[in-house]
């Protein structure tokens, strides 16, 4: 077990974090403004320097510091020496840079298929009974060997089983059109949205978070979220979709002296608000289970009634910054927060929460045998990596020098639904332009027969007649002949 020192109390204790409690999880809140941002690059910069590799989201674009070690912030620069005197030296983390839309870190993605129904139907805004036809559409894709890989597969599956209902009802029941026109207008919406960039191979290889760098360090993975974060729903659906890539592929190891990644989830309330049941059962196993498999969750919000409960209860490790007290609901969030503190007989926990200063905590972390410490105020040892943003230029020099770079960049347009279905359309197009030549064919044959049989008969017919004439004028001319010789 290595001791994580995270704060510092009035009477000069450091508190730290027990490595082998890392995957009980935890929880960061407080009012904006009160240092929670500042409280989430402290620990992730230090569980880096410790060997573990860290996820993040970075919503406001702030924490690409955590890959520098130029001390930029006076302030920060104070506090620093308050702690350490002039015995410090500034160090950067090792950083890999990520971005759904590929424009400031290396492209996130997944296919459809892996993304699965659940959650495409909670960012599409879906009703039980559409999110009911959507997981049919992907079992339909499933027996039919449709490859759900990019957005254009699922829109091809849609159309071709809106072309096709009623050769599937008798297998499959009704699939109500109506509800396959919201699906497809969701689709487009979702793809108007630049999300169709998410969807695609190579798919993101989950073991490539879990690096460590020649000196050790734990790689530290940034998500450029700023522009994510202003679709709530895509957001938490992304980082949701990792976790359950992670409990999913993970193999269960119990607890370890220090977790294989440690998963910091911010604006948390954007993936609980709205969630239907399903989802937050989902949500509520993922996190009671993924700690077996060597993963820690920690949630940063403005309050715990952010949180739900069952998730709440699972996280071991507070941080607790300010909160505000102006409305009732807000006296209710200090009050829920006091509460899910053990109790220190030496601090008024709901009056202190409302009188802490930027930088300062209510902290309770694991102990060394598993149980909450007492809760301490504290002040949040700033990191030592640098405060605020990178420019884009080291960024890109960055990716630039990233294990990965080029691998995640070059899209992949492998055979699936799309492509499938459209081999079937021009096969059935074929086959009928064959029939339909054939039916000319076989009309045309039959009219030349037509054609050729009325010729005959007209021919048999006008010879008959000039026959008939012939021997008509014959005999005529016989008969008439001796009729004048007769008179």
């Amino acid at each position: 077990m290595k001791e994580i020192i995270i704060a510092r109390n009035s009477s000069n204790t450091d508190l730290y974090l027990c490595s082998d409690k890392l995957n009980r999880h935890g929880l960061i809140a407080g009012a904006t403004g009160t240092g929670k941002t500042v409280t989430l690059q402290k620990i992730a910069h230090e569980l880096s320097l410790n060997g573990i590799p860290v996820f993040m989201a970075d919503i406001k674009g702030d924490l690409s510091g955590v890959a520098s070690d130029e001390g930029t912030n006076p302030k920060i620069e104070e506090k620093l020496k308050k702690f350490f005197g002039n015995e410090y030296k500034h160090q950067a983390a090792p950083t890999v840079f990520w971005d759904v839309f590929g424009a400031e870190g290396h492209p996130l993605r997944t296919t459809v298929s892996d993304m699965g129904p659940v959650l495409l139907s909670r960012v599409f805004n879906l009703n039980d009974t559409q999110a009911s036809v959507l997981s049919l559409i992907f079992k339909i894709a499933d027996d039919q060997k449709l490859l759900l890989i990019d957005l254009k597969d699922l829109k091809a599956t849609l159309q071709y089983v809106g072309e096709n209902t009623k050769s599937f009802m008798a297998e499959y029941g009704n699939i109500a059109p109506a509800s396959l026109a919201t699906i497809q207008r969701a689709v487009v919406a979702f793809e108007s949205e630049g999300a169709a960039q998410f969807f695609g191979e190579p798919a993101i290889n989950i073991l490539d978070f879990m690096q460590t760098d020649t000196k050790g360090y734990g790689q530290i993975n940034l998500l450029a979220a700023s522009k994510l974060s202003q679709s709530p729903k895509f957001y938490s659906m992304v980082l949701l979709w990792l976790l359950a890539e992670l409990f999913e592929e993970l193999p269960e190891v119990g607890d370890l002296e220090k977790p294989k990644l440690v998963f910091f989830f911010d604006e948390a309330h954007l993936l609980f608000t709205d969630a239907p049941k399903i989802l937050l059962e989902k949500i509520e196993q993922v996190v009671r289970l993924v700690r077996s498999k060597g993963i820690g969750i920690y949630f940063i919000t403005q309050s715990p009634l952010d949180v739900p409960e069952t998730v709440l209860s699972q996280l071991g490790n507070r941080v607790q910054h300010a909160l505000r007290a102006f409305t009732p609901k807000d006296q209710k969030a200090v009050k829920v927060a006091a509460q899910t503190f053990r109790q220190n007989p030496n601090i008024d926990t709901e009056k202190v929460i409302t009188e802490l200063g930027i930088g300062e905590a209510l902290v309770s972390f694991m102990d060394e045998s598993g149980k909450p410490s007492v809760v301490d105020r504290v002040e949040i040892i700033p990191p030592l990596s640098r405060i605020g943003a990178l420019e884009l230029s080291v960024r890109k020099k960055l990716m630039a020098e990233s294990p990965i770079s080029g691998y995640y960049e070059k899209l992949e347009d492998s055979v699936s639904a799309f492509e499938t279905l459209h081999d079937k359309a021009k096969e059935k197009a074929e086959v009928q332009e064959t029939q339909k030549e054939e039916k000319a064919k076989s009309t045309s044959s039959r009219s030349d027969g037509i054609a050729m049989a009325v010729a005959k008969s007209a021919g048999r017919s006008i010879a008959t007649q000039i026959g008939k004439e012939l021997v008509r004028g014959l005999l005529g001319s016989l008969l008439g002949g001796n009729t004048r010789r007769r008179r």
